[in-house]
């Protein structure tokens, strides 16, 4: 396929994404007076189509590995970030309501920011880190309470394709602070949907689930560090041919801080 093609149909998307925000924001707000989990599925009608359009548009297709280790009971989600595909997919696509802890700029941002806004998330200041993390344990604990799942980016933000940023360890601190499992997630969206590209590529997306870990007995850098390996071997098992190098993965962790959406 044409690089031209590929151009004139990541247009097509853009501007479809684009309408839709500006259409279906505004509307949120008539859900605010409903129950929090109809106004979390009626919300996430916005991400169905965005995904859906991916796929019709661009022909970004999506399937899953390991679906049943989800749990049925509180759980904490740390997943690879490579693109802004699964920020939008997971809302919708996971069985409970999630809740991102993401940085507080992103409310800021019209229609996007104030649809957001009227959901359950945790935004942070990440330039006052020790008050952030304490915001994030506090409003985590009453998340999972409330039968919603906790979902970040141990890496903070988003990696290159074929590459690996640091795992920080603020998610493996909640889930021992909250003594609630973790639940890994490889994926490879951004083969598709590169990290600062505009152009988005057909293919299949992999999202690949693995078993829950419980933090009893582990310290929050034995806890990222097992989630950290399991990621990245299973990245080698889902992404294209030749992305990955066959050298070990090397252990680099930063202290414990809050993670970005």
């Amino acid at each position: 396929m044409s690089r031209f093609v590929l151009f004139l149909r990541s247009l097509v998307f853009v501007l479809l994404m684009v309408v839709a925000t500006i259409i279906w924001a505004p509307i949120c707000f008539l859900f605010a007076p409903l129950p929090y989990n109809q106004r979390y599925f009626l919300t996430s009608f916005w991400n169905r189509f965005v995904i859906w359009a991916g796929k019709v548009v661009c022909g970004m297709r999506y399937q899953f590995k390991g679906y049943e280790n989800l749990p049925d009971a509180p759980a904490i989600l740390l997943s690879k970030h490579q693109s802004a595909w699964e920020t939008i997919f997971f809302l919708y696509a996971m069985p409970r309501p999630l809740v991102y802890v993401f940085k507080k700029e992103l409310l800021y941002i019209p229609f996007f920011g104030w649809a957001i806004a009227l959901m359950r998330m945790i935004p942070i200041d990440r330039s006052k880190t020790r008050d952030a993390f304490a915001q994030v344990v506090a409003h985590g604990r009453k998340r999972l309470a409330g039968g919603q799942w906790i979902i970040m980016f141990p890496e903070g933000t988003r990696s290159y394709v074929g590459k690996k940023g640091k795992y920080k360890a603020g998610g493996a601190r909640l889930a021992i602070e909250t003594n609630t499992v973790v639940v890994p997630i490889a994926m490879n969206a951004g083969e598709c949907w590169p990290k600062n590209s505009f152009i988005k590529k057909p293919g299949l997306i992999t999202v690949s689930i693995g078993k829950p870990i419980s933090p009893e007995g582990k310290t929050q850098q034995a806890l990222i560090q097992e989630v950290e390996k399991w990621i990245e071997s299973e990245m080698r098992v889902i992404s294209s041919p030749g992305i990955y190098s066959k050298s070990s993965i090397p252990n680099t962790l930063e202290a414990a801080s809050p993670d970005s959406a």
